[in-house]
């Protein structure tokens, strides 16, 4: 008798999940996707239920090198679990403490970065649909209560989303308790993080102190907090719908930059909440700096771990920070093509005499330039002899002219003689020394 009702309740939960994944995620069923597997019990249940339900799947383990020997026994346990389900394993391992250390992020952010970003970059090759993790209704709750610690706005108070982009948490609807005892009852192994009973952690402190006490207070707290999160993302869409509808009035974009107009934003009824919701995806944390700007005079910047937003003239300028410190700002060019940076192309070639150019061209005396050239970043003091005017004039007094942003003084482009006179200021203005003229019969046509 017993048997059988644990064979009932096993079928009842698989059945259950199977059209939880039907109605939600119906696109498991076509297409190969990664679950994410520390080898915990949550992990573990997950890949055996799409394992029953005979999806093409992939387990994907991170070591993060945080338990020594236990680390390396979790990632020989998830290995064996792939060869047992007859599905492919694929692994990594991290030097997570360093690399917390050398960003400065907690050992969990740490991991949580590392980890993700492993998933985008296997997703990519491999071309898998979605990553799956096994975050449950227990951990949706506990969530709630970390950020409400923190002073979140609805955001994180809504909770974990079933989806995201390339996420997927399809274990989110059932509690810790239903997987532990369907784990129980099919006798699923898995392996026991000890760090989870660790109380220096704030989610275990929730976890194993807080949720106790609630859930004898209300045995049904998670299907309250089910439609208290429903509830809260129907009120987060009636937002979104009005910031979509603001956006249109103050926001222009320019390429990668996105322009803010500080009139527009000071029109409205609290002008930083409205800046924390356009700009929330872009990783500011310091929203009094960010609130400040608005009347701030040209020139400041806040900035992110991932943009910059500057104050300019009766703008916001929100740009991506240039993070690759080793990018070049000078180097040595000659006839042909020459890729600059990620914006910026320059071709160099013979041309015919007096041919048209466009606003991104020029023609030069080819005998009045010897190869290489020199292509670098403005430097004070820097000053050239612009075509139509008399007498030099210095960058910098050209670029306050035209009116340009930090921004963009910082991408524009020089185009130099070995004897560093300048040539171009590429796709603004040319220096008249070296241009051809009507007479000259070796031209150089230089378009960016």
């Amino acid at each position: 008798m017993v048997k059988n009702s644990s064979v009932t309740y096993s079928n009842l939960v698989l059945q259950d999940f199977k059209l939880h994944v039907e109605d939600n995620f119906p696109f498991l069923k076509e297409t190969p996707f990664l679950i994410a597997v520390s080898g915990g019990i949550d992990s573990v249940v997950l890949c055996h239920l799409f394992h029953d339900l005979k999806c093409n799947f992939t387990i994907a383990h991170c070591n993060f090198k945080l338990r020594r020997e236990a680390s390396d026994r979790d990632e020989d346990f998830v290995k064996a679990l792939g060869k047992k389900l007859q599905v492919g394993v694929l692994t990594t391992s991290f030097e997570t403490e360093k690399y917390a250390k050398e960003e400065k992020l907690s050992i969990q952010i740490a991991a949580r970065e590392l980890r993700y970003n492993w998933f985008k970059k296997i997703i990519e090759e491999r071309n898998f649909s979605h990553v799956l993790t096994a975050h449950h209704a227990d951990d949706n709750l506990e969530t709630f209560f970390i950020n409400l610690t923190r002073g979140s706005g609805l955001d994180g108070l809504i909770g974990i989303p079933k989806r995201n982009e390339n996420i997927a948490r399809p274990l989110l609807k059932f509690s810790r308790q239903e997987i532990e005892k369907y784990a129980l009852l099919k006798k699923i192994e898995w392996r026991e993080d000890a760090s989870n009973a660790e109380q220096k952690y704030l989610r275990n402190k929730i976890r194993h102190k807080l949720i106790p006490i609630l859930k004898e207070i209300d045995p049904n707290i998670l299907n309250s907090f089910e439609r208290v999160s429903q509830n809260l993302s129907e009120s987060k869409k009636i937002i979104d719908d009005k910031v979509s509808e603001i956006s249109e009035k103050i926001l222009e974009f320019d390429g990668d930059l996105i322009k803010i107009s500080v009139s527009e934003v000071l029109k409205l009824s609290n002008p930083k909440v409205y800046l924390y919701q356009l700009l929330k995806e872009y990783n500011f944390t310091e929203w009094n700096n960010v609130k400040d700007l608005l009347k701030s005079q040209t020139g400041k910047v806040v900035t992110s771990k991932t943009h910059e937003l500057l104050r300019d003239r009766d703008f916001l300028l929100l740009n991506k920070r240039n993070l690759n410190e080793s990018l070049q700002t000078q180097q040595e060019i000659g006839i042909g093509t020459f890729k600059i940076d990620d914006k910026t192309t320059i071709i160099i070639e013979k041309s015919l005499k007096n041919e048209a150019t466009r606003k991104n061209s020029i023609l030069v005396n080819k005998n009045l330039v010897t190869f290489p050239m020199i292509i670098r970043k403005w430097e004070v003091g820097d000053f050239f002899y612009p075509i139509g005017m008399k007498g030099k004039k210095k960058i910098s007094k050209f670029f306050k002219d035209e009116k340009l942003s930090k921004f963009e003084k910082e991408s524009t482009w020089l185009l130099c003689t070995q004897k560093n006179e300048i040539v171009w200021i590429l796709g603004k203005s040319q220096d008249r020394r070296k241009a051809a003229s009507v007479s000259t019969k070796d031209v150089l046509k230089i378009s960016k």
